[in-house]
């Protein structure tokens, strides 16, 4: 499959997916008052999606290689502060244990594509 679109990229999706099911955590009460815990965890974990989709648009490998670092970056940043929340008694061990291993699928899958640009020639759409 050609991918022509950052819409098409399985990472993307899998951000998205993410990013949807940490906001719904998000609004349990307890944690939906904590606003600062509340609002770094919707945003960085949507900062993984945003990053993906800016580096892949700039058309460039090497720009789209350090987006998709700074992307891996948020989903360490959304790990630690679910952990946070868990520690709060926000979230059960169950919904911490869920959303970590999501993000820990997604940074590997991140890692995974980071290293397959580095090993190809196709420098990006921008330099055709």
């Amino acid at each position: 499959m050609k991918i022509e679109r950052f819409e098409d990229l399985e990472i993307w999706k899998e951000a998205r997916s993410f990013s949807a099911k940490v906001f719904t955590l998000t609004k349990k009460e307890a944690l939906y008052r904590d606003f600062a815990l509340k609002d770094q965890l919707r945003s960085s974990s949507g900062s993984i999606m945003d990053n993906i989709s800016e580096g892949f648009e700039r058309g460039g490998r090497k720009e789209f290689i350090q987006f998709l670092s700074i992307a891996k970056g948020s989903c360490g940043e959304s790990k630690s502060q679910l952990y946070r929340a868990k520690d709060f008694n926000y979230i059960s061990q169950e919904e911490l244990e869920t959303l970590i291993t999501e993000a820990e699928s997604l940074t590997r899958k991140i890692g995974s594509l980071i290293r397959y640009l580095k090993t190809t020639p196709f420098s990006g759409t921008k330099y055709k």
